[in-house]
């Protein structure tokens, strides 16, 4: 795996030509395998000898992974990501009614409202930038960022510094110094963070933690709730972050699916779910590991391997969506695993369609004429490859 990322298509298409499953080797020579195919990763995300707790990462718990490796935090934070069955119930139930439709729906006035708002901004950036405007700085980052702020209890003033610790955090390319650095400043801010919801409680996810460990302190141990902080803050933005921006690439690029949704033969939401497919918000997620000796897709996968699930291959796997699988196609029948799949399936999955969709709506509702201000292959590409996006999207926001 290349720690510096890059578009993964063309290398994820020549593997599945391949096999569903392949071996792969992650930043510090270490061992690891990668599940393409999406019968495969299916099969694999709701297996019952796949688990996600770092106790059955045989090189982590032989001692063999330094202190400084960039996808360290992956498997050692504490919360969902890597907490299997009693425990994974409990952390998830504490945090669910957050995400219920109904909360999930009373947010949408406010996110409405915040996109209005930032589509004032990213017209003024143009104005003042001959034109031309980051969509991914001034529109896609702060509108999901603002909502799960928002919805944690997270102060506007953190939010920039979450967001810079959040990509460092994710980078695969991130050296030892500046991987531990990340993981302490990110702590600390979500410390303060978690103090001062301590003692000015409101009516947010944060409070609303703090209090169920107040009631009954084996529920919540400390370590998890920042590591849960840590989860929705990463979670809660950066994947909304990447959709919004891909699902602008692709309309930008395929101008008649465009004209599909204006028309009305295609809906909003179907950009959204095809994006999710096509160009998967996240590439590669570390991690899982087989609790005994397993064999996907007849490929052995040694117990207590790290295994990364190819979210961008299954997306465009022929076996699954045909031999136009590569092609971005609104009208197709929205199925894919982008989300995940089984007792890990994305918690914030109708927040984020939510936000996607009305960003997606106004924004060229308000710019009907919005472009690309560079060509697609002069866009410099998200560091890493768990993220699936790049790192700029400059726009003409015409009407």
């Amino acid at each position: 795996m290349d720690p510096a990322g890059g578009c993964p298509h063309a290398d994820n298409a020549r593997l599945l030509a391949e096999n569903a499953v392949a071996e792969v080797v992650l930043p510090g020579e270490v061992r690891g395998m990668a599940v393409l195919g999406h019968e495969a990763l299916k099969e694999f995300l709701s297996h019952p000898d796949v688990a996600k707790g770092a106790e059955h990462f045989t090189a982590l718990r032989e001692g063999e992974i330094a202190e400084g490796w960039p996808l360290r935090t992956f498997a050692t934070v504490r919360g969902m990501t890597t907490a299997d069955g009693a425990d994974h119930r409990r952390l998830r139930s504490l945090v669910s009614k957050a995400f219920s439709p109904r909360r999930v729906e009373a947010l949408r006035p406010r996110i409405e409202t915040l996109t209005a708002e930032l589509l004032d901004d990213l017209a003024e950036a143009a104005a003042a930038g001959d034109g031309i405007a980051d969509l991914r700085s001034h529109f896609a980052l702060p509108l999901p960022m603002g909502v799960i702020c928002e919805l944690l209890g997270v102060d506007a003033v953190y939010q920039d510094r979450l967001h810079r610790l959040s990509n460092q955090v994710v980078s695969t390319s991130t050296g030892p110094e500046e991987a531990i650095a990340a993981n302490r400043d990110m702590y600390e801010v979500l410390a303060a963070v978690t103090a001062t919801r301590s003692e000015k409680p409101g009516d947010d996810l944060t409070s609303a933690l703090i209090a169920a460990r107040a009631e009954d302190g084996d529920r919540l141990g400390p370590q998890e709730l920042i590591g849960t902080l840590l989860l929705m803050i990463v979670a809660g933005h950066e994947t909304t972050l990447n959709l919004i921006t891909n699902a602008v690439r692709a309309l930008c690029a395929h101008r008649d699916q465009l004209e599909l949704v204006r028309t009305g033969e295609a809906g909003w939401p179907d950009v959204v779910e095809e994006t999710l497919r096509w160009d998967s918000p996240v590439s590669f997620f570390p991690f899982r590991y087989p609790t005994r000796d397993l064999t996907l897709d007849g490929t052995p996968i040694p117990k207590g391997t790290p295994v990364l699930a190819g979210y961008s291959a299954a997306g465009r796997d022929p076996a699954a969506y045909g031999p136009d699988a590569a092609l971005f196609d609104v009208t197709r029948p929205a199925r894919h695993l982008s989300l995940g799949h089984g007792a890990h399936f994305c918690l914030g999955a109708p927040l984020a369609r939510m936000e996607a969709t009305i960003a997606l709506e106004r924004l060229f509702t308000r710019f009907p004429g919005l472009d690309l201000a560079v060509p697609e292959s002069e866009l410099p590409r998200q560091a890493g490859f768990v993220g699936n996006s790049v790192a700029r999207l400059p726009v003409r926001p015409r009407g």
